[in-house]
């Protein structure tokens, strides 16, 4: 049988993958009987020797093949069309779409690839011969259905305003997410979770009060800034590590605005700037669009400053972090 799995969220394909694994029979006797290949290079005498081996001791054979579909995109990230590859000529997609449909019963054929264009060639030929099963990334609602039944499925519950709070820090990226998740179920010991279990437990919560710093310092609200900074500190925060943190947030969004003004897109940003993260992302992106070029700058360089002050003993870390903030809070600097 033939199974084609694309999209964003590698998760819920990861997930399906699993699942198909679990159709297929004894796990242990159907790993001896899988064969994986990347799809930019397989040929279809290799895809061909795969799919018609008869498993040994088994009843059905697993095979992978991840990228294929991409290795026939006719455009990249560019926009620019990608030259075909001496490969690309060989195994035409009508060849390799046509033996999909034909594979041995026995079979289990596996086709995995990310977001894929509804133009890609391969991707229309298969399409008329399986269901393709495509995996976007979840927007909030779906997001918000998503933690409820991963927090039911973990023996809890979850209040609404908790979840809101968790999917503002971890966004989409559902391995982020069920790893958070199961850390929260387990820490609430059967009770309720609540935004504050949030704030303790989840590893976001440290970055998303320093955004909230940085915000309160650009805004010029001194006392809220002083209020988060002593937030962080308590909570066992050192202070270079807190300037370290508030100059890369500082730094990535004067790189975001740079990068926007020479029209570059947001996938190429993110890449560029090695953003794993979709929380960090997009707090950089929303700051991005609300403060000048002047004001980032002027508090990027007075960090470095502080920084550089600490470091060679001219001031005591939490000292020299309280007068900081509270003279960027109180400055007027003018904004563009």
């Amino acid at each position: 049988m033939l199974h084609v799995l694309i999209g964003e969220d590698d998760f819920s394909i990861r997930q399906s993958l699993e699942e198909i694994k679990k159709g297929a029979g004894d796990r242990t006797a159907l790993m001896a009987n899988t064969a994986i290949f990347d799809g930019q290079r397989v040929t279809l005498d290799q895809l061909r020797g795969a799919c018609e081996t008869v498993p040994f001791l088994a009843e059905k054979r697993l095979v992978i093949v991840e990228g294929l579909l991409a290795r026939f995109e006719t455009r990249g990230k560019s926009g620019k069309k990608k030259p075909a590859s001496p490969t690309d000529q060989t195994n035409d997609y009508k060849q390799i779409a046509g033996y999909a449909s034909q594979i041995p019963d026995f079979t289990e054929l596996v086709l995995v690839d990310g977001r894929i264009g509804n133009h890609n060639p391969l991707l229309r030929e298969l399409s008329a011969v399986t269901t393709v099963k495509s995996f976007p990334l979840l927007k909030e609602s779906q997001l918000r259905q998503w933690v409820g039944r991963r927090v039911s499925e973990a023996g809890g519950s979850i209040s609404s305003r908790a979840v809101n709070l968790l999917i503002r820090f971890v966004g989409n990226d559902l391995w982020i997410m069920s790893s958070e998740v199961d850390k929260l179920a387990l820490f609430a010991g059967g009770r309720r979770i609540e935004e504050g279990d949030v704030r303790e437990v989840v590893s976001y919560a440290q970055e998303a009060n320093v955004f909230a710093l940085v915000d309160a310092i650009l805004e010029f609200r001194a006392g809220v800034a002083q209020e988060l900074l002593q937030q962080l500190l308590k909570h066992g925060a050192a202070p270079v590590q807190l300037l370290v943190m508030l100059a890369r947030q500082s730094r990535i969004i004067l790189q975001i605005k740079e990068m926007r003004s020479l029209r570059k897109s947001r996938s190429e940003i993110q890449n560029k700037l090695g953003l794993t993260s979709d929380f960090v992302l997009r707090k950089a992106w929303e700051q991005a669009d609300k403060y000048s070029p002047a004001r980032l700058g002027e508090v990027y360089h007075r960090l470095l400053e502080t920084d550089l002050a600490i470091k060679t003993g001219k001031l005591d870390g939490e000292l020299a972090l309280s007068i900081l903030v509270a003279e960027l809070g109180q400055q007027s600097a003018v904004r563009s």
